[in-house]
């Protein structure tokens, strides 16, 4: 949330182009990466809270968890544990992901967004 986030970018005086937030979206399908340069929050609260904090000129990586089954409450479908036959893909999505924060690191976000945006894990067959 922007209450943590905030206050560390501050004190470390962390520039923006610096900062690169990892979220969970529901709008992504499940094993979907997708980098972006900066932007709104979507919607999503933790984002929102953020950029109350610090501004939107930083860089995000949204995680794709899919929407939840049927009636089920968005709370109760993003926190509860993965199932089984999903910690194959989640396991390759987070490669993804340090690679994708590996090259943000040493390159900046445009090779990262090119090199990996739109990366997704696919069911077996």
């Amino acid at each position: 949330s922007g209450d943590s986030v905030g206050p560390l970018v501050r004190y470390y005086k962390v520039p923006p182009e610096n900062i690169l937030v990892v979220y969970d979206e529901l709008d992504l399908p499940f094993g979907t990466v997708r980098l972006r340069e900066k932007g709104g929050a979507g919607g999503h609260n933790g984002m929102k809270s953020i950029i109350n904090h610090i501004g939107q000129d930083f860089a995000r990586m949204r995680l794709g968890i899919g929407r939840p089954p049927g009636q089920m409450p968005v709370p109760a479908y993003v926190l509860q544990d993965f199932k089984d036959n999903d910690l194959p893909i989640l396991a390759d999505v987070l490669d993804i992901a340090v690679r994708a924060m590996e090259t943000f690191l040493t390159d900046g976000i445009q090779l990262a967004m090119s090199r990996h945006n739109g990366s997704v894990v696919e069911d077996g067959p």
